[in-house]
């Protein structure tokens, strides 16, 4: 077994006072479906896939992704790619309100929009950046087309079709509660928001004061309504892709993400449970997923010449002497971080770090 090492993180860095934000540029695009609108940050890099993100429901890109590609540790990694940032129809900053009777698309056709985005600015390849309900498209767009993506970051997924027992909660909780009310218990753990944080605090008024509202209700409609990804270890349907399931130890969709991670080849798929970070990693802990982040990009072969933290050498040394002893076994990965307890483990079970963060 490989000897347990303790390392130091770096330290959470915010965007350095002074530092200049990207510039952005905001695009629409007609689909079978409808007009799109995606935001792009950067030039493409030669040989290099986009990284794509796409938010969850009552959110936008910037409300969703902000916090994370704002942080100061994420600059090395955006400076190697350039970034689409989808907004669902109707969910961009400005949208006007769908007229009545409209028929919002599903996440599968949601998921079919995203080839022309990338027909439209002439992109081959992504890595996806998704959660919830985005975590969702990015998958179906995956499973339909598999040679256009890279590698997955999935917050949150939920790839099951909501049974009976589920709708007839849904149904009772909208008798009793409002549509924010619900999007915001989809987003965040009832701890948090018995808590009213700061940030529950934001994100609700954000939530119930959106002017567009009513969009985000036939979003919410949409992810509610959506097939199951029939997702099958061994099977014909599967990501076929290196994946990263990221997940708080607290978010409402906890359990739906570890059934997910059964379900994937355990040779392609990370596992990342992290703790004090609630429904919204990304928004809670975006230094932590900022450095897993990055270890997921150097392991698709990607900034390979990036300065590699003390952590990250440890980590190479443990898969190394894991390797070693474990021979052609299975090299299913699962990552789990703490802020309280600081733990790393890496590779075949049975294979820890230590970590103080």
């Amino acid at each position: 077994m490989a000897e347990l090492q303790e390392v130091q993180i770096t330290e959470e860095k915010p965007l350095l006072p002074g530092q200049t934000p990207e510039a952005a540029k905001t695009h629409s695009v007609e689909t079978p479906y409808g007009s799109v609108t995606f935001t792009v940050y950067g030039t493409p890099k030669p040989k290099r896939p986009a990284i794509l993100t796409y938010h969850d429901v009552g959110l936008n890109y910037k409300s969703c992704f902000q916090p994370l590609f704002q942080f100061g540790d994420m600059q090395e990694i955006i400076q190697n790619f350039v970034r689409v940032h989808v907004d669902a129809p109707g969910m961009e900053e400005g949208a006007a309100v769908f007229p009545l009777g409209y028929q919002y698309p599903s996440l599968d056709q949601l998921a079919d929009m995203i080839p022309c985005i990338l027909q439209y600015l002439n992109f081959s390849t992504i890595i996806g950046v998704g959660v919830g309900a985005g975590a969702y498209i990015l998958s179906r767009y995956a499973l339909n087309h598999p040679d256009t993506v890279e590698g997955l970051v999935l917050i949150n997924i939920d790839p099951n079709a909501k049974g009976w027992m589920d709708w007839a909660a849904h149904k009772l909780t909208g008798l009793t509660s409002s549509i924010s009310e619900m999007i915001l218990g989809h987003l965040f753990s009832q701890e948090e928001l018995s808590g009213n944080s700061e940030l529950i605090q934001k994100y609700r008024n954000i939530i119930t004061h959106a002017p567009n509202l009513d969009n985000i209700e036939l979003y919410w409609n949409s992810y509610n309504n959506r097939r199951d990804l029939n997702f099958e270890r061994g099977g014909d349907i599967t990501l076929k892709c290196p994946v990263m399931l990221v997940v708080g130890d607290q978010a409402p969709h906890e359990d739906a993400v570890v059934e997910c991670n059964s379900k994937l080849d355990p040779t392609q798929t990370s596992f990342l449970k992290m703790a004090d970070s609630g429904g919204q990693p990304q928004l809670t802990q975006p230094g932590k997923l900022t450095e897993a982040f990055k270890y997921f990009l150097q392991g698709m072969g990607y900034m390979a010449s990036s300065c590699m933290t003390r952590l990250s050498r440890s980590r190479t040394a443990s898969l190394t002497s894991a390797a070693s002893i474990d021979g052609n076994r299975s090299r299913s990965r699962t990552l789990s971080q703490s802020s309280e307890s600081g733990t790393l483990s890496s590779g075949p079970p049975g294979h820890t770090m230590e970590v103080s963060c």
